[in-house]
């Protein structure tokens, strides 16, 4: 079951309070704890509660922190894209999410309300934010007075958008003409065959209708009478300029009278119609032009057994009436009749059984980087891990080092010199307090002579003497990798400046293989548009032989379900299948039946090709019956070459982001960076580096 539903219009007005309101009456119906999450609110006066809000969390009774309930107001969003910050918008949401996931059993997500600025980006970060979320949409639009081929040829597009992106569940369009929904609803099914649900929901005039209180907020309007009525709904209004004995013949049903103050007719005839059995009951009456009527006719209306809400304003007549016309009525907490309404209309014109049972059954295939990277921070919180990094003094590094101290993520030493790596930071101006890391230099350290005696022991027997066990220690990788060893220190970091084989030799000489694991290896953790995938082996292993590539493959399989990722293995090679032959496909044939008999669990297939592994079409016309062709997570390069050339194409083609590579089969976790990796790739191997050690 998901474990959130986004509900997101496309368009101003679309009456998505209807479908908000009946969808939490639903999920309330299947489950007790159901959150409520705006991600981004309009902007707000000081101690102003957002409407939306507030209205569904007061009348459901949701126990929930108002703070809880949103990330952002519409201009903080929109000044943080200016800025270019438009990463930090949507890893802020995940985390105000993720946060109400944990503590409810399901969340109903309710998207921006259009506005006619900016539009297109609005439309966009819906979609980024239901997608990064990983939930199943609910496209609502509206067709107030369209006509039916440009409400289908909108729904069709917005339809077509989302669906390329994220799960569409349902379509929702609203505020259609009785009349017409039928022939609507049978337009929008043949135009989406995809399987979407689609409803229409008949245009409602008591939603349509403002209510008091609406008319007062805009009209900035006094009241004379009638406060306690502030939620009567006006569904017409007509203006009170005629003669008292004609004007009656112009009151309907809940109609609004406006009319001068000092009409004292038409206020006294419109008051008495009201009692009245044989004229329809009106809403309210205002008077314009800042006139009140006389004390003896206040005195009358006061003594008067029923009195319905009037309103004093200082516009004139003719703004005033245009003023009410141009109102949209909203839903508010106060108004239970309205909300009433909505969740009978909805339940009136929603299949909820069958959403409800789509919603459980719904299964995301999306998992989005910034999910994953979500992921990471917070394992990496869980269990805080001490990292070394033995080069302390390069800017990527240190700027890295100040990203993580930030985060609290981890505990942290640089190799280096104190003094030194202080001038490299204020000369640089990176924002690290020394005092929140740990500063070692190896000949200076108390453990120094310790390291040097147990470097001498462990390799005495490949004539090591005390003096090239000293200069050994001198070397911030060896210094640094016996920290490990020694329990100092969780795990290593190193690469910006040295080699792999600068960085692996000491890990390989006394840091060891895990037991049964006869090849280091690695993967890198390839953080494409709609998901992570795993690629391995792309930086240690040059020509692995077939029993190499089995052991790659079983290591990076655990790897992917050690960090959320759902193993499914392609065993690359040039041909997919029975069909190639040749020493280099064979040899991946071989390994792929080593990794069945050896780790039957594992669901593989091999040889494939890339296509065929990652495309679904294509994989399903070339393996049909694979579980996973089209679908793979992880994968088996068979040389070096090719898995270092790709993972670079693909990294630079696509703009994908490329975690690692991290080292697999070592006793304690040791990871090599490229030369030219960034102060990202560093935090991101850094937190990889700590979840590694929390499995030790």
């Amino acid at each position: 079951m998901s474990k959130g539903i986004y509900v997101a219009t496309i368009e101003p007005n679309s009456g998505k309070s209807v479908v908000v309101l009946g969808l939490m009456r639903m999920l309330l119906g299947k489950t007790a704890k159901v959150g409520y999450f705006r991600p981004i609110i309009e902007d707000t006066k000081a101690g102003e509660m957002d409407n939306h809000i507030n209205t569904v969390v007061s009348y459901f009774e949701i126990d929930i922190n108002y703070k809880k309930t949103y990330a952002f107001t519409r201009s903080q969003v929109l000044d943080l894209y200016n800025k270019g910050k438009s990463g930090d918008v949507i890893d802020e949401i995940i985390k105000k999410y993720k946060y109400l996931e944990e503590r409810f059993d399901i969340i109903l997500v309710e998207g921006t309300d259009f506005s006619h600025e900016n539009s297109s980006l609005e439309l966009d970060i819906n979609l980024l934010i239901s997608k990064n979320l990983g939930l199943p949409a609910i496209i609502v639009s509206q067709g107030d007075g369209k006509p039916l081929d440009e409400i289908v040829d909108n729904v069709q597009l917005a339809h077509d958008t989302f669906k390329e992106e994220v799960d569409v569940l349902s379509i929702m369009t609203n505020k259609i003409d009785p009349d017409n929904v039928s022939e609507l609803k049978t337009l929008l099914k043949g135009r989406i065959n995809s399987g979407t649900d689609i409803t229409v929901i008949p245009k409602i005039k008591s939603l349509a209708s403002p209510t008091i209180k609406e008319i007062v907020k805009n009209l900035k309007g006094t009241f004379l009478f009638g406060e306690d009525m502030i939620n009567n709904q006006s569904e017409n209004f007509s203006v009170g300029a005629m003669q008292l004995r004609n004007y009656l013949t112009h009151l309907k049903e809940n109609a609004l009278v406006i009319t001068p103050g000092d009409r004292a007719d038409i206020i006294l005839g419109a008051l008495q119609a009201n009692i009245s059995k044989n004229y329809p009951k009106i809403s309210g009456i205002i008077l314009t032009g800042g006139l009140t009527p006389e004390d003896s006719i206040m005195k009358l209306i006061e003594g008067l057994s029923s009195v319905v809400p009037i309103i004093s304003v200082n516009q004139g007549t003719f703004q005033v009436t245009n003023k009410i016309g141009k109102i949209r009525s909203r839903i508010y907490a106060e108004n239970t009749e309205k909300i009433e309404t909505s969740i009978a209309t909805f339940e009136k014109h929603v299949d909820t059984d069958k959403l409800a049972n789509d919603l459980i059954t719904f299964e995301s295939g999306i998992f989005t980087p910034r999910m994953f990277q979500y992921n990471l921070l917070q394992r990496a919180l869980k269990d805080k891990k001490h990292i070394v990094l033995p080069e302390g003094y390069d800017e990527r590094i240190l700027r890295a080092t100040a990203r993580l101290i930030d985060a609290h993520v981890v505990d942290l030493t640089l190799i280096g010199d104190e003094d030194k790596i202080r001038e490299r930071v204020e000369k640089l101006d990176i924002p690290l307090n020394l005092e929140d890391i740990n500063i070692v230099s190896p000949q200076k350290s108390p453990h120094f002579k310790d390291y040097v005696e147990t470097f001498y022991e462990l390799r005495k027997h490949k004539n090591v003497n005390l003096d090239m066990a000293r200069d050994a220690m001198s070397d911030v990788s060896y210094f640094a990798t016996m920290m490990i060893y020694k329990g100092h220190a969780d795990g290593m970091v190193s690469g910006a400046v040295h080699t792999t084989a600068h960085t692996l030799r000491p890990a390989l000489q006394f840091i060891k293989t895990k037991p049964g694991v006869n090849i280091v290896s690695s993967v890198f953790f390839m953080c494409l548009e709609d998901r992570v995938s795993i690629f391995g082996d792309c930086a240690i292993n040059p020509n692995p032989n077939a029993q190499q590539l089995a052991e790659i493959a079983i290591s990076s399989a655990k790897s992917a379900e050690n960090f959320g990722v759902d193993p499914k293995v392609a065993m690359l090679s040039y041909s997919s299948g029975a069909s190639g032959k040749g020493e280099d496909v064979e040899r991946v044939r071989e390994a792929t039946e080593i990794v069945k008999k050896q780790a039957p669990h594992i669901k593989i297939e091999g040889p494939i090709q890339y296509d065929a592994a990652v495309d679904m079409r294509i994989g399903q016309s070339k393996l049909p019956d694979s579980e996973v062709a089209g679908q793979a997570s992880v994968l088996i390069f068979p040389d070096l070459n090719t898995g270092n050339n790709t993972y670079k194409a693909v990294q630079r083609e696509t703009g994908a982001l490329a975690i690692g590579p991290m080292l697999q089969g070592l006793n304690k976790p040791v990871n090599d960076l490229s030369r030219g990796c960034t102060a990202d790739d560093i935090y991101s191997t850094v937190i990889i580096t700590a979840i590694q050690a929390q499995d030790l």
